[in-house]
């Protein structure tokens, strides 16, 4: 019985040591670009009315948990030199479980049907476009330090292909995350924490979907309660606003 019992203590120790061999400690809590104004959470998606919020600048942010579940949220707005009344705007969200694998390697597998997307180029489409968005992410590596200047935590993530993103910092500890669990699941979705697309990340604007799996959906639902008439022209103005807004912040 004794024997029984030891053998029922190493296995779950070995076990439990697997398990918080897939995730890393540090990685935990809500991490945010320089701007500071993007961040995951209630504040940048409310998946209930299907509404996403613009942040005032553009960003991105990701959180961790302890138990392996992780969210991003990413504004990304780009001006266009030869067209200069032509700004492009993105915004994802995603949320899902990862892994460290052994090598070092970060995994991110989101849950496939929560995802959402909304990209602007108003020049190409006549409408901004909202689709059901999901995408994998591989982390070569990754850094968690304290910064020099300021003794802040920061986050260093690096690609799949070892390119550096731009710095992370500490925001919230505990993470600030909607629930981690399927929020939108579908019949057809039994199985949505699978990804089904590339092994590869790539964020990028419209015409540039390498692999990125969408689904079509009502891009109004995103609109935060507006006058209709106006909806694409103030969600234009504010892409623009911000192209400019970002070139200057960064320059300056």
């Amino acid at each position: 019985m004794l024997l029984s019992s030891d053998l029922l203590l190493i296995g779950g120790a070995l076990l439990a040591s697997l398990v918080n061999a897939q995730v890393d400690p540090l990685l935990t809590g809500t991490w945010t670009t320089k701007s500071r104004k993007v961040f995951t959470g209630p504040g940048f998606y409310d998946p209930v009315n299907e509404k996403i919020f613009e942040p005032p600048l553009t960003g991105f942010s990701y959180s961790f948990t302890d138990d392996g579940f992780y969210e991003v949220a990413y504004y990304r707005a780009s001006s266009n030199p030869a067209q200069p009344s032509c700004p492009r705007g993105i915004i994802q969200w995603q949320h899902g479980k990862y892994h460290k694998a052994s090598n070092g390697s970060l995994i991110l597998n989101p849950f496939a049907v929560d995802g959402r997307q909304l990209m602007s180029d108003h020049c190409s489409y006549g409408n901004a476009v909202y689709t059901r968005y999901h995408q994998q992410e591989i982390f070569k590596h990754y850094e968690v330090f304290p910064n020099p200047y300021d003794k802040a935590q920061r986050l260093n993530l690096y690609g799949w292909d070892g390119a550096p993103l731009n710095p992370m910092y500490l925001a919230y500890k505990p993470p600030q995350m909607l629930p981690t669990q399927t929020l939108n699941p579908t019949s057809s979705a039994a199985t949505g924490s699978q990804p089904s697309g590339t092994s590869k990340s790539k964020r990028d604007l419209p015409g540039d979907d390498d692999g990125l799996v969408q689904e079509a959906m009502n891009r109004k639902a995103l609109l935060k309660e507006r006058h209709s008439t106006h909806a694409d022209r103030l969600w234009w103005l504010g892409v623009s606003m911000t192209a400019l807004g970002g070139v200057g912040y960064f320059c300056f």
